[in-house]
């Protein structure tokens, strides 16, 4: 056989291996994959990225041998990894394959995607893992348990230097769940999957706890009850369309800025909708959503975390182009108040944002803390210090908006002047103090009130004077911890000014290791 004989043959071979990889499992396992309302790796990975522009690595790879054991049929490893694009944008990817071997992690499954997270960090590219997988290889032992150290030690290593995106569209169970909680961000499909420490069964045998696995670990109950959710969606195409429209607003790595995006939307929009918007009532509620569409370019924001921990708003957002993350009070839930969740929610948020260089914009509508034992004996203190910390400790540009009131403890925890804010404003009926006049009078004057003949009156009169004194924002903007009260109608304009002026900030953090964040 001449040369060009073999290497002929030797092609023809290496496309049959191909083709043997590319159908993964076989047409029974794949068909099985869609009567689950799921889609096969390689399709998710044509949805996700742009249009032919996916280069797969490690096309060969085989699992390790296992000593006493048959040899393992897992075609590609049951994992497909490589880079694409995204809007033209490069991303690395790995999809685990539900037909291969229930897309179990062995430990040549987790070198490839180590393998591709080294990549993405080598040339500053964000990380999108697609995980469909029943967990870790049994046959494959200890072997399997290091490939995820290996997974885990990268998720915690690049945290911070490009984005990490996890989308669970299948089972994602024991040890499994911590690479995507390691990530930046967590996006589930609404009935096709669930992530879980131990399941039913176990928790049956332990417990006698009766529980099905979407009510143990489905995506209703981690996008509203345990926040590790995101983003969900109905299914796997809107999913990963999800994360397409989220990737628009990140950098690629933190060596870079947001894109930015062009609109038609003027700069000097004016907005006279939002003085009627706003109540000067502070026990009134009104939509937050609806004060920042009428801020944000086109009306877009992005909104994160949707379900969870609702009496704050955060998502992304542009104004005058710019990429930006925004944290709102939401009077209509538990009036705006701060609570454990809504702390940890807002402080995660906030560092997620200074780690990719996206100024953060604060809209100030609180009246303090949530009060009540249950909150300050699940550590209140403990989870409200994480959100002082994460504003404090942030860098990029930060402009706070008080749009009614902004009292106590709270006034600082959302980003006051005192904690960091490059530039705080305030609208014309904001208020600025300790607390609300009802309570402060019923403090400052509880004796006065008690002894009088019609205590009523007494103190209607204590809180009108209160209010009179204490409830707009000159006297904050007296002591500079307001930098200017700006007209509702010119806000957008105000804000896009500010956030421009700001973009060349630059600031040296303290010489040390790293803080020590109130965990």
């Amino acid at each position: 056989m001449d040369d060009t004989a073999r290497i002929e043959e030797r092609v023809a071979e290496m496309e049959e291996r191909r083709k043997r990889v590319a159908i993964g499992g076989g047409d029974v396992r794949i068909a099985k994959q869609h009567a689950a309302g799921k889609r096969t790796a390689r399709e998710r990975l044509r949805i996700l990225l742009d249009e032919d522009s996916f280069v797969e690595i490690g096309v060969f790879v085989e699992p390790i041998g296992v000593s006493g054991e048959e040899r393992i049929d897992a075609p590609g490893e049951g994992v497909v990894v490589g880079h694409g694009t995204v809007n033209g944008r490069t991303v690395y990817v790995f999809a685990q394959d539900f037909t291969v071997l229930g897309g179990s992690l062995g430990k040549m499954h987790a070198a490839k995607i180590a393998r591709i997270m080294d990549l993405a960090a080598a040339t500053g590219a964000p990380i999108v893992g697609l995980n469909d997988s029943a967990g870790a290889r049994i046959q494959e032992g200890v072997d399997a348990l290091s490939g995820y150290g290996e997974v885990f030690f990268r998720n915690a290593r690049y945290s911070g230097v490009v984005p990490q995106i996890s989308a669970v569209l299948g089972p994602c169970a024991g040890g499994a769940v911590y690479s995507p909680a390691l990530t930046d961000f967590v996006a589930m499909t609404r009935d096709t999957s669930y992530m879980f420490i131990t399941g039913p069964d176990v928790i049956r045998q332990a417990t006698r706890e009766e529980v099905g696995f979407a009510e143990l670990g489905g995506a209703k109950v981690h996008a509203t009850r345990s926040g590790v959710a995101h983003l969900v969606g109905v299914d796997d195409e809107d999913v990963l369309r999800r994360i397409r429209t989220l990737l628009g607003y990140l950098p690629s790595s933190s060596r870079e800025a947001p894109p930015r995006r062009d609109t038609h939307d003027p700069i000097d929009r004016a907005t006279p909708e939002l003085s009627g918007l706003v109540p000067t009532d502070p026990k009134r509620a009104y939509p937050m959503r609806s004060v920042i569409a009428s801020l944000v370019d086109d009306g877009r924001f992005f909104e994160i975390h949707e379900g969870w921990a609702r009496n704050v708003v955060v998502g992304f957002a542009h104004l005058g182009g710019t990429a930006v993350g925004i944290v709102a009070n939401d009077p209509r839930q538990r009036a705006g108040t701060l609570d454990i969740d809504a702390s940890d929610k807002a402080a995660r948020f906030v560092r997620t944002c200074d780690a990719f260089h996206l100024p953060v914009v604060t809209l100030v509508d609180v009246s303090g803390f949530l009060p009540g034992v249950a909150q300050e004996h699940a550590g209140i203190i403990r989870h409200g210090a994480k959100m002082l910390y994460a504003y404090a400790e942030a860098t990029v540009p930060k402009l706070t908006l008080i749009v009614r009131k902004s009292y106590g403890g709270a006034y600082l925890a959302m980003n006051s002047k005192d904690m960091g804010a490059d530039v705080v404003l305030a609208w014309p009926t904001a208020s600025v103090a300790v607390m609300g006049a009802e309570g402060a009078a019923a403090v400052l004057h509880r004796r006065e009130i008690e002894a009088a003949s019609d205590p009523d009156r007494v103190r209607a009169e204590r809180i009108r004077q209160y209010r009179e004194r204490y409830d707009d924002p000159w006297r904050a903007a007296a002591r500079g911890y307001v930098d200017d009260v700006v007209d509702p109608a010119r806000t957008r304009k105000e804000l896009i000014l500010r956030l421009r002026a700001l973009s060349g900030k630059r600031v040296e953090p303290p010489n040390r290791k790293h803080g020590n964040v109130p965990l």
